[in-house]
């Protein structure tokens, strides 16, 4: 499947220019992929389905994301847990390590990201915004 050529251009440089889409004969799909997508599908209505039964949607939602943020946040040398984090949201303990706060900048700029993602299209922009938010007053930011 051909997507694309470059083409010279007057200045010197080459342009890739895309082959219309979608293609005018179609996809041409191997079996062991459509079988991939089909389990894919299956996979997350599962999830969707699930999801229909709980009590509270955005809490399963949190978890998930305060789950993503503490271990993202450990790969950098976070040592305050996920644990640590749910109790510094909630405000059940005082004895938290320092360094919790990484982990809920990190959770305010998934947030901020999916605020954003209800009026703008995921793109490099978006990227590169929920970054600088990540970014802003981060412990360890050289900005």
């Amino acid at each position: 499947m051909k997507i694309g050529h470059f083409l010279k251009q007057p200045p010197g440089y080459r342009a890739f220019i895309p082959e219309p889409f979608p293609l005018k004969d179609g996809f041409d799909f191997s079996k062991k992929l459509i079988q991939k997508a089909s389990s894919a599908t299956l996979s997350l209505g599962k999830l969707d389905g699930v999801t229909q039964l709980l009590p509270d949607v955005n809490f399963f939602l949190f978890m998930y994301i305060c789950k993503d943020a503490a271990s993202s946040s450990q790969i950098e040398g976070t040592k305050a847990t996920m644990v640590d984090a749910i109790e510094a949201t909630s405000k059940t303990s005082e004895n938290l390590p320092e360094d919790v706060d990484d982990i809920l900048h990190y959770i305010q700029a998934l947030n901020y990201g999916l605020e954003r993602l209800k009026d703008f299209p995921l793109c490099l922009r978006l990227i590169e915004e929920v970054h600088k938010e990540l970014m802003k007053s981060a412990r360890n930011a050289f900005l």
